[in-house]
């Protein structure tokens, strides 16, 4: 009997992952688990680049509009859903398609996290007063002094995930990478990761074409629609809260529009420092898809 497989596709933002996935999954006649922290959320569409109406209906997603911004979403909450889903996907088929940016949860679903204890309210409701007078700034500046190590390969330009840092560092006095990296679980089926990589040039003119291209299709009308919302972590996001800061007459639109395209150029940066760090990832331009299929058919056993 065939193993059962995930097969894997990380890269950057803006690479061509949604594409491939999709054709992937198609060719294979399976599904997709999405492993990205914000498409999973119902309110949020444009923003988040989530697939169109056409490519959901051509390929069931999970972890697609699964959850709304005011419940907490986790790399834990995720490694059950996506567990949850593999094994529906496997009921039925030897093969499933997992894409997603969001390296922690790849992560997870691969190897497992430790648990990490219970945090001291007090701690969070601290760094979250700190952090509404001071800034995303000062939160970062708290993050490099207290968890250098965390800060050197994290999601420095989201509050949500630099505020977890601060109040483990605080409550536990250790970096919540010791707790993310140190358990390693076996899945009982196979993985096969390959990510996709452009010449950066290209990858920041991809990400500006699509930050336009999100402004033409109601950005900004979706953002006005959040902003009563826009201090749920959920939204506390690139694309979010640049818009968020014009809403509140903090500059001016074409300034945030500016900013969104940085700070995406920034986090597709660090995308590829995490997936580069993974031995296991196989690199791919968008374009190769003959060759990712060979290298496919040679790999699931």
């Amino acid at each position: 009997m065939a193993n059962k497989t995930v097969i894997i596709i990380g890269g950057p933002t803006a690479s061509g992952k949604t594409a491939l996935a999709i054709r992937l999954a198609q060719y294979f006649n399976t599904n997709i688990i999405s492993a990205d922290s914000r498409q999973c959320y119902r309110e949020m569409t444009i923003g988040v680049a989530k697939p169109s109406e056409e490519e959901l209906q051509l390929v069931k997603h999970y972890f697609i509009n699964s959850h709304s911004i005011h419940q907490g979403v986790t790399a834990a909450t995720f490694e059950q859903y996506a567990l949850e889903a593999s094994k529906e996907i496997f009921s039925e088929k030897d093969i499933a398609v997992m894409v997603g940016g969001t390296g922690l949860y790849i992560k997870a679903f691969c190897e497992g996290l430790d648990d990490i204890p219970a945090i001291d309210p007090a701690i969070r409701e601290q760094i979250n007063a700190d952090y509404a007078q001071h800034g995303l700034v000062w939160l970062q500046q708290q993050v490099a002094t207290l968890d250098p190590i965390y800060y050197s390969n994290g999601e420095i330009l989201n509050p949500q995930r630099l505020i977890r840092a601060l109040e483990v560092k605080l409550h536990t006095g250790r970096s919540i990478r010791e707790f993310q990296q140190k358990k390693n679980i076996t899945r009982d089926f196979d993985t096969i990761k390959l990510s996709l990589e452009l010449p950066k040039e290209i990858l920041h003119q991809r990400i500006h074409l699509r930050v336009d291209q999100m402004m033409e299709q109601g950005l900004l009308a979706e953002v006005q629609s959040l902003h009563p919302y826009k201090d749920l972590n959920a939204l506390r996001t690139v694309g979010y809260a640049e818009l968020f800061n014009y809403i509140d007459s903090k500059g001016t639109l074409e300034n945030a529009v500016e900013a969104i395209k940085s700070n995406t150029r920034y986090y597709a940066k660090r995308q590829m420092t995490w997936f580069k760090k993974d031995k296991a990832f196989q690199w791919f331009s968008p374009g190769e898809e003959e060759a990712i299929l060979e290298m496919l058919h040679r790999e699931i056993k």
